[in-house]
């Protein structure tokens, strides 16, 4: 294969059947395998997405400036794509992320902003500051600067709709029963919510959120409600509904906690020979419940976010998850 642009790399990842969540569910686990996109996660399809939608709608000129509020992967995802576009990138990130995602950005001559975690309701959140940035940013130049929003931007979800369902219907040859991931734009869960159910509307979609986040209780009981202490994950996790979760159509939830999630990426490690990221674990978690709950014998695809390359700090540090109280793999 040849290509002359690396933004071309991105998507058409494949499916990899799980061992071990298949084994303990009884069903067909696989997960898309989207840290083999160039800039390793998921995060690459919301970039371009954002970027090729910005650019049809001449929202961007050349050279241009594009802002962005983002905990890592989206900011990196945006880095590959506007580098390989020539387009200057400023990002906003909360100064909890993990420093390697802080790394990755400058190493990518991104323009980085640290600020306080602060919730979506306060001025000085992150998606909040990026806005502001932006507007800021044009009237001091009197040229366009293009506010990414990922959060708000429905060519997130669309672009998920358009590219990763079509992918997962392909790959399984129409027969997957159902799909579910964890909720951070919600541009995956509703992109392929919304692309699966146009191919079948009785493929069963399901919402997998992490301890801390308020979606659980939002499908459940119709109220976006806070349930058990701030998770160790990034990127996912939402308190509140934002305009590409307006659309998404899910059928059912479940909710996974740090301890279910660190085991099952520990576990993984030795049965599957897979090296991956917070919200990957989250995300099998939630499978192998589904997989239970539709019974044996189920095809079930969830999305294999990232890898654990930028969470050792999180991951392998025994200080750290002691901390937390969270058991660590008997090889540290």
């Amino acid at each position: 294969m040849i290509t002359n642009n690396v933004t071309d790399l991105i998507g058409n990842t494949p499916l990899i059947k799980l061992k071990y969540p298949s084994e303990l569910s009884g069903c067909e686990i696989y997960g898309k395998a989207e840290f083999m996109n160039p800039g390793g996660s998921v995060k690459d399809r919301t970039a371009l997405g954002i970027i090729l939608d910005a650019e049809e709608k001449k929202l961007i000129e050349p050279g241009g400036t594009v802002v962005e509020g983002t905990f890592g992967n989206t900011g990196i995802g945006l880095a590959l794509v506007c580098n390989a576009k020539k387009y200057n990138l400023k990002v906003v990130m909360p100064n909890i992320t993990v420093q390697s995602k802080r790394d990755i950005l400058k190493n990518m001559g991104a323009d980085l902003h640290l600020v306080d975690a602060k919730p979506y309701s306060d001025p000085g959140n992150y998606q909040r500051v990026s806005e502001k940035l932006a507007k800021n940013l044009e009237n001091e130049t009197g040229k366009k600067t293009f506010w990414a929003g990922q959060f708000e931007n429905l060519a997130n979800y669309k672009f998920h709709e358009k590219t990763t369902a079509k992918e997962i219907f392909d790959q399984t040859n129409g027969a997957v029963d159902g799909f579910t991931c964890a909720i951070g734009t919600g541009g995956t869960i509703t992109g392929v919510s919304v692309g699966l159910k146009n191919y079948n509307k009785n493929i069963h979609i399901a919402c997998t959120d992490s301890q801390g986040s308020s979606m659980y209780n939002y499908f459940t009981k119709g109220i976006p409600e806070k349930k058990g202490e701030e998770s160790i994950t990034e990127g996912i996790g939402q308190a509140r509904v934002t305009k590409n979760l307006e659309n998404c159509l899910v059928d059912s939830s479940y909710y996974v906690t740090d301890k279910e999630c660190m085991e099952m990426l520990y576990k993984l490690i030795k049965t599957d020979g897979l090296f991956l990221g917070l919200s990957s674990g989250v995300n099998v978690c939630g499978a192998i419940k589904l997989g239970k709950k539709l019974g044996p014998g189920k095809k079930i695809v969830t999305i294999l976010c990232d890898d654990a390359n930028k969470y050792y700090d999180k991951m392998f540090k025994k200080d750290y998850l002691e901390s937390k109280n969270l058991e660590y793999p008997d090889w540290l």
